[in-house]
C-alpha cells in the first residue's frame, strides 16, 4: 500500500496492538444471543443463538482498517455475515434510516443506513482466516471499513435500527458523528451543520 494512499494523517506502523474500551468479555455460547430490534419490519424484532447466527450466509471483504488513533492497517481479511444478508434476513422498517449497534457493556456507535448497508461491511467472526481471537471481538465483530474503527464496534450484542439519529459511546464523548477518514472526521467540532443530533 502506497504512503500517499492513506487518509490524512494516517500511518502504517511497524506492529500493533488490540485497542478497546474496558475488559474483554467472556463468551459463553450457551447464553449468548443477536438481536435486531427497534424499527424492524416485523415489531417482534429478530434474534439468533449462536448456532442460528453460524448458519447465516457468509461473505469476505478484503479493507484497509484505519483506527482514529492514526494508524492503519492494510489489506485486512475479514470473514462474516454481510450487513445486507442480515437486513435481508431480519429487515427494516421503511422509516429506518440509522443503525445503534450495540456491544457488550452497554458500548454503542451509530451509522448512517447507508453506510450499515455498504459493501464491504460485516458481522466479522474471523479474521486472515482465523477465528477472531477474544482481544479483537470474539465472537462477532462489526467492521465497517470505510469508517474510523471506533464504529467497527467489538462484541457486538445487538442491531437496533433508528427512525432517526441518535449518538452513541464515543460520539457522545467528543468523536465525530460520521467518522469518515478520508475527511478527517475524528472529532465532533469539526461537524457541519446536519452531521448529527447536537451534543448533550
Amino acid at each position: 500500500m502506497a504512503q500517499d494512499r492513506l487518509p490524512p494523517g494516517q500511518y502504517i506502523p511497524r506492529d500493533h496492538s488490540a485497542v478497546h474500551y474496558g475488559p474483554v468479555p467472556r463468551f459463553r455460547p450457551h447464553r449468548w444471543d443477536l438481536r435486531v430490534y427497534g424499527a424492524t419490519e416485523d415489531p417482534a424484532g429478530h434474534r439468533w443463538t449462536w448456532e442460528g447466527f453460524c448458519g447465516l450466509p457468509r461473505s469476505e471483504c478484503v479493507a484497509d482498517f484505519h483506527c482514529v488513533t492514526r494508524f492503519t492497517i492494510p489489506a485486512v481479511r475479514w470473514q462474516g455475515v454481510s450487513s445486507a444478508d442480515l437486513v435481508e434476513a431480519a429487515p427494516p422498517a421503511a422509516e429506518a434510516t440509522h443503525v445503534m449497534l450495540w456491544a457488550e457493556y452497554g458500548y454503542s456507535a451509530n451509522v448512517r443506513m447507508d453506510d450499515f448497508l455498504r459493501d464491504g461491511v460485516l458481522l466479522a467472526t474471523h479474521r486472515e482466516g482465523e477465528e477472531l481471537t477474544p482481544e479483537h471481538g470474539f465472537p462477532i465483530r462489526m467492521v465497517v471499513p470505510h469508517l474510523y474503527g471506533w464504529k467497527s464496534v467489538k462484541w457486538l450484542r445487538a442491531v437496533e435500527y433508528l427512525t432517526s439519529d441518535r449518538r452513541g459511546f464515543w460520539e457522545e464523548r467528543g468523536y465525530h458523528n460520521i467518522a469518515d477518514p478520508w475527511s478527517e472526521q475524528r472529532y465532533s467540532y469539526q461537524e457541519d451543520p446536519g452531521d448529527g443530533p447536537p451534543l448533550i
